[in-house]
């Protein structure tokens, strides 16, 4: 009789510590353990996420071993988020992970962690067709991916500048919003009118995205209405959410329907910390009635930094034997 595989996964690439384990590609486990501390600080600290995951780490691992009813001698492998991230923090999953395989002999698995939100679509029933193709929007990336297997991945178009939830960020911060700022415009954007106020969406070629335009055309808009009115924002704040909501998503779906057209691919999945957005989802569900697609959207678990989708991958990756040697380094800005 076949024995199971299981799969330890870390994820550590920013300020979010995790750990997850895998069975013959179901998730039996996903804990993570988040940072408030950065909110005082209005964004990620890396000095202080790294302190963070040293801290966290070893009882998030314990806990999610023991959620998924097993002991680490059970493991068939180690799983980790190699790149990319902040440094610091990569290198504390890292570290852990190349000393656990070494204790227990098991083999290693490095994770590129955009192929990971990726395969974060395979998590639950049902899971998409290949081939698909994958939205991928988070603080640090925007990216349409064709993905034809599980480990064969092409990215046909990316942010030339800011990635989407930078923009969310940066735009909640000029509204005077705390830290994380992207959940609340989407929150207030329920509220108001997506048509009370224009931003001007980039005219990019291809399927490349471009998000710095729309960052510096808020800035304009409210250091014009501020002056004529110092109580503008607060005043204006579920119209003017909803505004540069409406504009953002337009610019991410535009350029989906774009691929999909060009491709042929009618299986459609989104990734990615901004993938939780309630909008954006909206949208996508209403588009895919337009257009006939099958759509596929993560439970919210699943859509920001979790160590599932590094446990997802690492499976396939141990199926094929793809393992790592114990001298890989981990790099904050390894490409695919």
């Amino acid at each position: 009789m076949k024995s199971s595989v299981y799969i330890l996964g870390i994820e550590s690439s920013c300020d979010e510590t995790s750990a997850a384990v895998c069975c013959d590609g179901k998730i039996l486990s996903n804990i993570i353990a988040s940072q408030e501390i950065h909110q005082q600080y209005g964004g990620v600290v890396p000095e202080l996420a790294s302190r963070a995951h040293l801290q966290k780490i070893v009882q998030v691992v314990d806990a999610a071993l023991k959620k998924a009813g097993i002991q680490k001698s059970q493991l068939s492998a180690v799983s980790f988020t190699q790149s990319p991230g902040l440094i610091g923090a990569l290198l504390v999953g890292s570290g852990f992970a190349k000393s656990l395989a070494l204790s227990l002999n098991l083999p290693l698995i490095e994770v590129h962690h955009m192929q990971a939100h990726v395969l974060s679509n395979l998590i639950e029933e049902p899971a998409p067709r290949f081939p698909f193709l994958c939205l991928t929007v988070s603080g640090g990336h925007t990216q349409i991916v064709r993905c034809t297997s599980p480990l064969s991945m092409e990215v046909l178009g990316e942010t030339v500048d800011d990635a989407a939830g930078e923009a969310y960020d940066k735009t909640a911060k000029m509204l005077g919003l705390p830290y994380p700022g992207g959940p609340l415009i989407d929150a207030y954007a329920e509220q108001g009118d997506p048509k009370r106020f224009h931003f001007p969406e980039p005219q990019m070629p291809g399927l490349s995205f471009s998000f710095s335009g729309v960052k510096t055309s808020m800035l304009y808009f409210l250091q014009k209405h501020r002056q004529e009115d110092p109580a503008f924002v607060d005043t204006h704040l579920n119209d003017i959410c909803a505004s540069f909501q409406h504009t953002m998503i337009s610019i991410l779906l535009q350029k989906l329907k774009k691929a999909s057209i060009e491709t042929g691919i009618r299986e459609i999945c989104i990734a990615g910390g901004v993938a939780a957005n309630k909008g954006l989802r909206k949208e996508l569900s209403a588009m895919a009635k337009r257009f006939q697609w099958t759509i596929h959207i993560p439970s919210l678990e699943y859509c920001t930094d979790n160590a599932a989708m590094i446990a997802m991958i690492g499976y396939h990756k141990f199926i094929e034997k793809q393992f790592s040697p114990l001298t890989v380094t981990a790099t904050a800005r390894g490409g695919w």
